[in-house]
């Protein structure tokens, strides 16, 4: 698999990797067995970068991959996030105490002296703005608490606003062929800054897997479920803001671009991710190994070719712009 820098972390992740929010919560059952063969299969299978938070599963995610670092030391680089645990999620919440609170427990539950990338986990957008909280971080860094940090988004704008800031690593900002609107500013700053680029929700919640219909339903325990209206978070996060009847249609359509291909939905909805310019790693969650592996497989796909590219474009265009462009 290719690699390339994640930004200003300096360190080379491989082009696909692993998104470990299933590992810990809100996607229906994952048992601990599941899980580890989750991490092994992505592993094994050229994947470099692990991506996960403190408030997956309340640590359960982290303290996984503390079990599988145990396992294979020194094969991959984890990115975990903190900030969700403040109640209330509010900016003055974001204390120098509590970021170092916050992150001395993902130290605990990963079982590292220094964790290689701490990302603030969507927080309020006034966050981005506060000089305190990035000095802290910084503080951090000079402690050798952490390696790096970064920022994951919901907006445009919060993204465009971190990567002015001069040691922000890198911006997570969900991507993909149902949310393009970084294509146009976030992803161009971005490589003028040095700033890496990782394309979280890449499948929008599975719909761009192409497994799904009208009738399709999801666990009570799944954000597919308790989410669709944004009840427990930004609703951005489940489906991409799609509403599922809108998404289900154009995956379909989606699907079909696939079949001509000769792959499958999610392999084209992955490599499209790949080649946009500026992208250091996708995250594509897994809840089997089956999964994990052919989400990496994507990587072996050639580039999609111009042709590809427009229908992928239109059908965002006469389908999905309208529902999503304007709001992230």
């Amino acid at each position: 698999m290719d690699d390339r820098v994640l930004g200003r972390t300096g360190r080379d992740v491989a082009v696909i990797g692993l998104g470990c929010w299933q590992l810990g919560a809100d996607w229906g059952r994952v048992d601990d067995a599941d899980a580890m063969a989750v991490l092994h299969a992505a592993v094994d299978s050229g994947v470099t970068f692990l991506d996960t938070a403190d408030v997956y599963g309340d640590g359960r995610s982290e303290r996984l991959i503390h079990r599988f670092l145990a396992e294979r030391p020194g094969e991959v680089m984890v990115a975990t996030k903190c900030g969700r645990r403040a109640d209330p999620h509010v900016p003055a919440a974001f204390t120098p105490e509590n970021l170092r609170a916050w992150t001395d427990r993902s130290r605990a539950n990963l079982g590292v002296d220094r964790l290689d990338l701490v990302q603030l986990h969507c927080p309020p957008t006034p966050v981005f703005s506060s000089d305190e909280v990035f000095d802290a971080l910084d503080d951090l860094v000079t402690a050798g608490n952490l390696a790096a940090y970064g920022v994951s988004v919901e907006t445009c704008e919060e993204a465009l606003t971190a990567i002015a800031r001069p040691n922000v690593a890198s911006v997570q900002i969900i991507l993909n062929a149902f949310r393009r609107k970084p294509l146009e500013r976030v992803l161009p700053a971005a490589r003028e800054a040095g700033v890496g680029i990782i394309a979280r929700v890449p499948l929008a919640s599975g719909l761009l897997s192409g497994k799904y219909d009208e009738h399709t339903t999801f666990a009570a325990d799944d954000h597919r479920s308790f989410n669709r209206h944004g009840e427990s978070f930004d609703v951005g996060e489940t489906f991409s803001g799609v509403p599922y009847e809108v998404g289900v249609a154009a995956a379909r359509e989606l699907a079909e671009v696939a079949a001509g291909l000769g792959v499958t939905t999610a392999a084209l909805a992955l490599r499209w991710i790949v080649d946009q310019p500026g992208v250091s790693v996708v995250i594509p969650g897994a809840r089997n190994a089956v999964q994990a592996r052919a989400n990496a497989a994507a990587a072996d796909l050639d580039p999609l070719d111009t042709d590809t590219l427009a229908t992928i474009e239109h059908i965002y265009d006469e389908r999905i712009r309208a529902h999503v462009h304007h709001r992230w």
